[in-house]
């Protein structure tokens, strides 16, 4: 057996299965990829929006002023914005039931920002769980392609009187090839699971910063108003 064993050739001469586990690890690869991106460019986008609320919670603007663009731009908002929004609405709408208990008002705007948060956390995380699965699955879904190309060799070279390592390397490199590819749609989703996670607890412990901080100042303008300054 003469035939050339470059990656083409051999994906070209796999068996049917070993083909079909190779097309779909190289979906999956795309679409890992894909998602690495998006979630790149989303959580840097997150980051940028957080900062910028940050910055203009601490300017001393207040905290009405605040509300009102929040309100106005809620599309645009960031999540620190959005956790911002829910916490004062829900402080305003029990002012407004003329209710003055400080405990009542505090559980009251922290409950509306809890679910906020989480709400927000539920979006950021997403596309975590299908980079986890990659990781996770890539390299069994290659084992599987290259056990069952080295039976599918090992079947072929039955039937033949004389075996050498010339004739039966082809066959076995076919199904490595499998294993190659499922490696290679793992690695990079790992890679960015375990960065992005890493990312994604850094700005869950900020916004939770930022829920007990604005809670604290909410509990000082408590008697102020409308409420400002910090």
């Amino acid at each position: 057996m003469t035939q050339d064993l470059s990656i083409i050739d051999l994906v070209l001469h796999a068996s049917w299965v070993v083909q079909l586990v190779m097309l779909l690890l190289i979906s999956v690869s795309i679409a890992s990829w894909a998602a690495i991106f998006r979630k790149l460019f989303s959580l840097k986008r997150v980051k940028a929006m957080n900062e910028d609320f940050e910055r203009e919670f601490w300017s001393g603007t207040s905290l009405n002023d605040l509300y009102a663009a929040a309100v106005q731009n809620a599309r645009q908002a960031g999540p620190m914005e959005r956790i911002f929004a829910s916490g004062m609405r829900e402080f305003q709408k029990l002012r407004e039931r003329r209710i003055d208990d400080v405990s009542t008002l505090m559980d009251g705007a922290r409950r509306a920002m809890r679910v906020s948060y989480q709400r927000e956390l539920d979006q950021i995380e997403s596309s975590l769980s299908f980079l986890a699965s990659v990781g996770s699955v890539s390299p069994y879904v290659g084992l599987f392609g290259t056990v069952w190309g080295i039976m599918h060799a090992f079947t072929g070279l039955a039937s033949m009187t004389q075996v050498t390592l010339a004739s039966v390397a082809p066959g076995i490199a076919e199904a490595l090839v499998a294993t190659a590819i499922g490696l290679f749609a793992a690695i990079p989703a790992v890679v960015a699971y375990n960065r992005f996670a890493r990312d994604i607890d850094r700005v869950a412990i900020r916004q939770e910063t930022f829920i007990e901080e604005f809670s604290n100042i909410l509990q000082r303008n408590m008697g102020s108003q409308p409420a400002s300054g910090r």
